[in-house]
């Protein structure tokens, strides 16, 4: 029989949580909901956007990836609020079901209208939905881990990721092809559904997994108390090194869909869509987790001990190379070649490998250096790093346009400018980090204040 009452502490196993299996499915369709959207706003804002009249109102280039990034800045912008829903009031569970609600609103928005009105209102009810439960939804999954299984949560974590990587890589082939034959009222509203079922599948598992109590007054004194302010502190600016990584990765889903438009997209006699080229990132993901973790870890390993912070900074190295391979691209195209597409899955790959060692490694490293009452609230500050690259994205396409919209910084220069911005970042990075102390924090861990960490970067 189940209880009428939610678990409020992990189970003690060595193995797996129960629960876990429900919050990734969560997760997997979330994901499909989330990418399958976000893969064709750049399309649909500059070939099929339309006034209240049902003539064409297009974006430019340059419009488009502002209001993309400026978009995306709102989804990594709205987990402050949705932590602290969580972690001060409403707890993990009631604030994901409830704006999980205005998550499919907003997809509805989208399916429903599509001039700039809607597209703006479906925008901003993703921005706050998708946003509100990120911070929750990756701290859940830490909170089903005490001292006895804790070694597993490196192993989740990278499973919880090739989760979001198995539905973005389904959406990202499936919605750009309902967009191009069916329009984006089928093309919006698939992920709507999806949406839909990510809620009910989450809401299935709530007898299932543990639910953290919401921390109330004790959670604004452990936030903003000494210790807290120093953990903040201290991450916030890590994550700003954090911030240059996501202006570069998150083009991938702007500039580089615009560039692929320009290549030669017959890839082995499959006639692509501009939009579905995204798709090599997610299958890409889904190799290279198992690569890294059993084959490229341990192998470095052997060489250097490979810290968090450590392989973040190899993350920023390889992520300005994969711009650097985007401005060699691009320089072929204004030279009037027409290149093949493979030449950018080969900086995708380079993009890939970056992303596994910042953005995985950044989900456990935020869980880990959290107290338990502030779990959510850190998750937040990571996902802010999103928010700021993309407003500093969005911030430079909008200075860099010419009053046709146009961009001054056009070409192999703009992928140069991003690159060497990375590269630098990178530098700097490595000596900031040096001095970084680690810690560890664990729901149920005896030691949750610390095993501290004399362990530099």
């Amino acid at each position: 029989m189940l209880s009428t009452k939610f678990r409020t502490e992990p189970v003690v196993t060595t193995g797996m949580p129960p629960g876990i299996g429900y919050i990734v499915g969560n997760e997997a369709a979330e994901r499909f909901s989330f990418y399958g959207m976000r893969g064709i706003l750049v399309v649909f804002m500059t070939k099929y956007l339309v006034d209240h009249q049902g003539t064409p109102d297009y974006m430019t280039e340059e419009q488009a990836k502002s209001w993309f990034h400026l978009f995306m800045m709102g989804v990594y912008f709205f987990p402050i609020f949705g932590s602290l829903l969580s972690d001060g009031l409403l707890g993990k569970y009631r604030t994901i079901i409830w704006l999980s609600l205005v998550y499919c609103a907003g997809h509805a928005a989208l399916a429903i209208d599509d001039t700039r009105m809607g597209l703006a209102l479906g925008l901003v009810l993703i921005a706050v939905g998708s946003g509100g439960i990120k911070p929750c939804v990756s701290a859940n999954v830490g909170d089903q881990f005490g001292p006895a299984n804790k070694h597993l949560l490196e192993k989740v974590y990278g499973w919880f990721y090739f989760s979001i990587n198995f539905g973005s890589m389904f959406s990202t082939v499936l919605i750009p092809y309902l967009l191009k034959n069916h329009g984006p009222s089928v093309a919006f509203g698939v992920p709507g559904i999806f949406m839909a079922i990510a809620t009910v599948i989450f809401w299935l598992g709530r007898y299932k997994f543990a639910h953290r109590p919401a921390g109330g007054v004790g959670f604004l004194r452990e936030a903003f108390g000494p210790e807290g302010r120093s953990i903040m502190g201290s991450l916030i600016l890590l994550y700003s090194f954090v911030a240059i990584f996501w202006a570069l990765y998150d083009q991938t889903g702007s500039a580089w869909i615009l560039q692929a438009d320009k290549m030669d997209l017959n890839w082995f006699g499959i006639q692509l869509t501009a939009a579905q080229t995204h798709t090599a990132n997610p299958i890409m993901i889904l190799a290279f987790i198992p690569l890294f973790s059993y084959v490229i870890y341990p192998a470095l390993n052997k060489v250097i001990t490979l810290t968090p912070l450590r392989k973040l900074g190899i993350g920023f190295l390889l992520t300005a190379s994969s711009f650097c391979m985007s401005a060699l691209i691009e320089s072929w195209i204004q030279a009037g070649l027409k290149p093949h597409i493979n030449w950018q899955f080969l900086a995708y790959a380079i993009m890939t490998a970056g992303e596994v060692m910042v953005s995985i490694t950044g989900l456990e490293f935020s869980y880990t250096q959290a107290p338990p009452r502030m779990k959510s609230v850190v998750m937040s500050l990571w996902l802010l790093a999103v928010a700021a690259g993309n407003f500093l994205t969005a911030m430079i396409n909008i200075l860099i346009q010419d009053e046709a919209g146009n961009s001054r910084i056009s070409g192999t220069n703009y992928y140069l400018f991003f690159a060497g911005m990375m590269a630098l970042t990178a530098v700097i990075f490595a000596l900031v980090a040096s001095r970084y102390r680690y810690r560890s924090y664990l729901a149920g861990d005896a030691e949750a204040l610390a095993e501290g960490a004399a362990e530099g970067a």
